[in-house]
Formats: C-alpha cells, structure tokens, sequence
C-alpha cells in the first residue's frame, strides 16, 4: 500500500481590508504583509491608524537607520501605499507609487 504524506501546512493569508475605516491590524493593509508588518512595529507602529498621519519618506529613512542599511526603493513606494490608503485613498499596488516616488525622492 502507498503511504500518503502528509500535506504541509499552508499560511492562510490576513484578508486585506477594503478601506481604511475597516483596517484593524497591519496585515490587512494592501501591499503589507508579516515581514513589513514586523518592519512597522520596529519603527514603533502598531495599528494601521497610526499611519495616516505619518510620513513615508521618514518613515523609510527610519527603517534605513534601524535596520542599518539601505533599503530597497519599493520599501518607500510600499510606504507611501500604506499612508496613502489609511489617508482615505482607495487600495494600490505598491508599484502605482514607483512614479511619484521617482518624482519626489530621486535620490532614493
């Protein structure tokens, strides 16, 4: 008789929340999942209110400096997703913000 393995468990994803008034916890926000959720908190971040009022591009120079080296450019354009979605905009792709970011942060 065959053995059957055993299947190996699969991470369910957080569901994504549709508006910024339904986000409850950082994985539910588009774009973030457990490892930016985890570089949140590091930056002090612990619910996805906390965001609105924050600045993307601080907060990229913050994780920068935190984690002790450069990150990568669509670290920004995914924090700028995030901030923008708990100001009220609707869910985007971390990468609609490549043009902006490239616009406003060249240097980066």
């Amino acid at each position: 008789m065959a053995r059957t393995l055993p299947r190996p468990l699969s991470r369910v994803k957080a569901p994504k929340a549709a508006s910024a008034d339904a986000c409850q916890q950082l994985e539910q926000l588009p774009n973030i999942g457990p490892a930016m959720a985890a570089d949140l908190r590091a930056l002090g971040i612990a619910h996805p209110h906390e965001l609105a009022g924050r600045d993307a591009y601080a907060l990229y120079q913050a994780l920068c400096r935190h984690s002790g080296k450069r990150q990568d450019p669509c670290v920004l354009d995914t924090f700028l997703a995030a901030t923008d979605f708990m100001r009220g905009a609707a869910p985007a792709p971390w990468w609609a913000y490549t043009a902006q970011r490239k616009q406003q942060y060249p240097a980066v």
